[in-house]
């Protein structure tokens, strides 16, 4: 009697996480099972005959009082922790590491106007920390306003997607897909048209656009390239290929690419991390 109680307790508990949409602590899975009489059991033991339970996410937000706005796409908390904004980036502020970039101060204020001295929501996706120690999150204000998502819409901004962190990726290019249109911001500036290939050699410091057809395909042990000539090819993860289309639909077709060009002897590459950064003309 005394262990019926204890299971029919154990399922009262798991029911009420799932309908809380609390996920369990760990990652630990939940197994459904359900006897001859239809009587519904959940476990965290896989047993004969029962099946895991998919648990709903639940996205957490987290209240900071913000410090400092550092530059467009990052900000500094009471508590002294960086916060790195995530699926974006804005241009160079000027610094004694580095020039200026056109857009890159206009984005800082408009953070600063927004941010500075108030208090905002972190919400984090599947990784929390960057090589550098910085927090990486979505902000949010009390009223709801998405700050990485209004600085796309407002043409400061320009996505950037590094899987596996995608969470509102797709909201993210629509966004800039519209400001794009409306040459808002930096899709109105000179210094982020789109070019060709062929001025690469002169033309590759900072954020760029590039316009080419690829023509071949290569594979090896750790990337997948998209060669477009002798000197310029696209590096894809093979770890990230499978965000991205079938890549021979690429081939013969004139394609834009952007991102940071690498240079090795004569030879430039960008890496592509995500398919907002390779479209079909």
């Amino acid at each position: 009697m005394m262990n019926f109680k204890r299971a029919l307790l154990f399922s009262c508990a798991l029911l009420v996480i799932l309908c809380l949409k609390i996920p369990t602590a760990l990652g630990a899975e939940i197994f459904r099972s359900e006897d001859a009489s239809g009587k519904v059991t959940y476990s965290d033991k896989a047993t004969d005959g029962a099946r895991p339970v998919q648990l709903p996410d639940r996205t957490y937000r987290h209240l900071h009082q913000v410090k400092k706005v550092y530059d467009g796409d990052t900000i500094i908390l009471e508590n002294g922790k960086r916060v790195r904004l995530l699926g974006i980036n804005t241009p160079e502020i000027e610094s004694r590491y580095r020039a200026g970039e056109p857009g890159g101060k206009m984005a800082k204020v408009w953070l600063q106007e927004r941010l500075q001295g108030r208090k905002v929501y972190l919400e984090y996706d599947l990784e929390k920390q960057d090589k550098y120690k910085r927090l990486l999150a979505h902000l949010f204000m009390s009223d709801g306003t998405h700050i990485n998502l209004e600085l796309i819409k407002n043409g400061l901004a320009f996505v950037n997607i590094i899987p596996p962190n995608l969470r509102h990726a797709a909201q993210f290019e629509r966004a800039q897909n519209l400001a794009e249109q409306h040459n808002l911001g930096i899709w109105g500036m000179a210094r982020y048209r789109a070019r060709a290939l062929s001025t690469i050699a002169t033309d590759n410091r900072g954020w760029r656009r590039y316009t080419g057809v690829p023509r071949t395909i290569q594979q090896k042990k750790k990337f997948t390239y998209l060669v477009f000539t002798d000197e310029f090819s696209i590096r894809i993860d093979n770890n990230h290929i499978d965000h991205f289309h079938d890549l021979t639909d690429y081939l013969g077709k004139t394609v834009e690419v952007r991102g940071w060009v690498s240079r090795r002897s004569k030879k430039y590459s960008i890496q592509i991390r995500h398919p907002s950064a390779l479209i079909r003309l």
